[in-house]
């Protein structure tokens, strides 16, 4: 597998970018040897104290020579899944320390070839493990609209498996659920789910994973759409990975969960699953909407129940002194009748 990779020669920590095809003139594969005849990169499984010898070809398609560097780098995986190499002049210790070019520039003839040698040697107190990096030629050349001089790399993969045991070992850390309800009340709306994939072991390691949201005791739960298999993480690595799960009703306490089967290559290429892991958390699944509606009837109900209950009594305290009224003139019409001076 060959890498395209172009770098700023400064800032020396500048991210890689893609390698476009203009100015690179070159093109790197692996030596045919008793490793394989077409390889498209390099994969070893090597003792600690062990080395080998390997190769790597270099052809000239332009019209003029080309000078190259050549040097080894250690490997990481970067966002989008791809492996990615550490930039020149930035340390290696694992890969890109352990193989050495037979040597570290060379000048390549228009229509030539060109074979390095390198050897890879595993230090004696290496940790058994999965590794990688790349065998990487480089041409560092001016860039007229930036000013600064840009490295334009080819290289090979390079898979290193320490010798030794393996203990594959993936964790689901920082596992959270958030809802994001919509303004009509009645339908549902977007749960997110967040987590991250931290590879604890020492052996690469790849992932499917699926994803699920629902209420208590698994009320209406709602699976994620399919998503694309996890990339390998090497070990020590962590990706985070965010799942979107549409039309989630509103439950008040959403629950959300992930199960995730790691998946190991052995040293045939094959992979094979080892035992699932899983990780859960509890958000919010809150229809303000509704609820704002849920109270502004209660509210609207209440004050028709007062504005009734204050008719009501009104109409109790007209009622009563209509009464009195009666009353009162009912007793003066008496007192009129009545002759004065008359005995009681």
């Amino acid at each position: 597998m060959a890498l395209a990779l172009a770098l700023p020669a400064v800032p020396a920590s500048a991210a890689d970018a893609a390698a476009g095809t203009d100015d690179v003139n070159w093109t790197v594969r692996t030596e045919s040897n008793n490793f394989g005849a077409d390889r498209t990169s390099y994969g070893y499984t090597i003792d600690p104290g062990g080395s080998i010898t390997d190769g790597i070809v270099v052809a000239n398609h332009g019209q003029e020579p080309v000078d190259l560097a050549v040097y080894a780098a250690d490997g990481f995986t970067s966002e989008d899944g791809a492996l990615s190499l550490v930039v020149a002049g930035e340390e290696s210790t694992a890969v890109g320390a352990w193989i050495t070019p037979d040597q570290d520039s060379v000048t390549v003839a228009p229509g030539e070839t060109a074979s390095i040698p390198f050897t890879v040697s595993i230090p004696d107190n290496a940790t058994p493990g999965d590794y990688a990096g790349g065998i990487v030629t480089s041409l560092t050349v001016p860039d007229a609209e930036t000013g600064v001089n840009v490295d334009r790399r080819l290289g090979i993969r390079v898979n290193l498996r320490v010798g030794g045991e393996l203990a594959p070992a993936l964790a689901v850390e920082d596992l959270s659920v958030s809802w994001n309800g919509g303004l009509n009340p009645f339908a549902g709306g977007d749960a997110t789910v967040t987590y991250t994939l931290h590879n604890t072991g020492n052996a690469a390691i790849a992932a499917d994973a699926a994803s699920k949201v629902g209420g208590v005791f698994g009320l209406l739960a709602v699976d994620a759409p399919a998503a694309d298999a996890v990339p390998e993480l090497l070990p020590g690595e962590s990706l985070t990975q965010t799942v979107v799960i549409p039309n989630v009703p509103p439950l008040f306490a959403l629950i959300g969960s992930t199960t995730v089967t790691p998946l190991v290559t052995d040293a045939a290429g094959s992979r094979s699953a080892i035992a699932e892991v899983s990780a859960s958390a509890v958000g919010p699944a809150v229809p303000w909407m509704l609820l704002l509606i849920v109270v502004l009837i209660a509210a609207a109900i209440v004050l028709v129940l007062r504005r009734r209950g204050r008719s009501k009594v009104a109409a109790q305290e007209r009622e009563d002194a209509r009464v009195t009224e009666a009353v009162e003139k009912a007793l003066e019409e008496e007192r009129a009748k009545t002759p004065v001076g008359a005995a009681d």
